[in-house]
Parts: C-alpha cells; sequence; structure tokens
C-alpha cells in the first residue's frame, strides 16, 4: 500500500472512529437515558456515565492530535480496555451473545486506524 494511501485510509477511518467516540462521551456526559438504562442493567452508578464519558471525549483529542504519539498510544490502550470491560460486564450480567459481543466488534474496529496509523509511522521514517 502506497504512504499516501496508508495515510488518507488512516486519517478516514480514525475520523470515523473518532466521531463515534465523541458522540459516545457526550451521551455519557449528557447521561443520556439509554446510557442510563445500560448501567443500571449492569449494576454501575450513575457517576460513570460523567466519568467514562468525560475520558471518551479526552481520549478522542488524544488520538485526533499528532505531536504527542505517547499520549495517543495510551489512547488507544484506554480504548482497548474500555471496549474489554464493556465485554466482560455484559458477559458476567447474562447478556445475550448480540450485546455481548459488540463491544469486541468496536475494538476490532479500533485497530484499523492504530494498525494503519503505526504503518503510516514506519512509512513516514
Amino acid at each position: 500500500m502506497k504512504p499516501t494511501t496508508t495515510k488518507v485510509l488512516y486519517w478516514t477511518l480514525t475520523i470515523i472512529f473518532s466521531l463515534a467516540m465523541f458522540l459516545d462521551g457526550i451521551g455519557g456526559v449528557t447521561q443520556q437515558e439509554a446510557g442510563q438504562e445500560v448501567m443500571r442493567h449492569l449494576g454501575y452508578p450513575m457517576y460513570v456515565l460523567i466519568i467514562f464519558g468525560v475520558a471518551k471525549l479526552m481520549g478522542v483529542i488524544a488520538i485526533i492530535q499528532t505531536k504527542f504519539l505517547a499520549i495517543k498510544e495510551w489512547a488507544y490502550a484506554g480504548f482497548a480496555f474500555n471496549f474489554l470491560g464493556a465485554f466482560a460486564s455484559r458477559a458476567f450480567s447474562g447478556d445475550s451473545i448480540g450485546e455481548t459481543i459488540f463491544p469486541l466488534i468496536m475494538l476490532l474496529i479500533m485497530f484499523l486506524p492504530y494498525l494503519l496509523w503505526k504503518k503510516y509511522q514506519l512509512v513516514k521514517q
């Protein structure tokens, strides 16, 4: 894959992923009813919606910025922990396979821009 193609694909997937996480973060900060229902179902206190929402918004900023590579790396790790924690919470609460597997699908989707970013970093050097 050409460096230009890698860069365009990376930014396209990063923007799509970041937009999804931005909207999810806004939903958490504003404590949308859908998020509250999930938190009640999983047995978490309502204030974690705000904590998770702020963390997702900060993660989006970290992923989109291009100066601090270590912070970007940690943001990807944070999203990975988020999706793995959501998967485990859903599995332990006895949710259906459809609800349980969705966080793992999001984890796989997140790995696409991450891997393209790593590939692009190698090409730039």
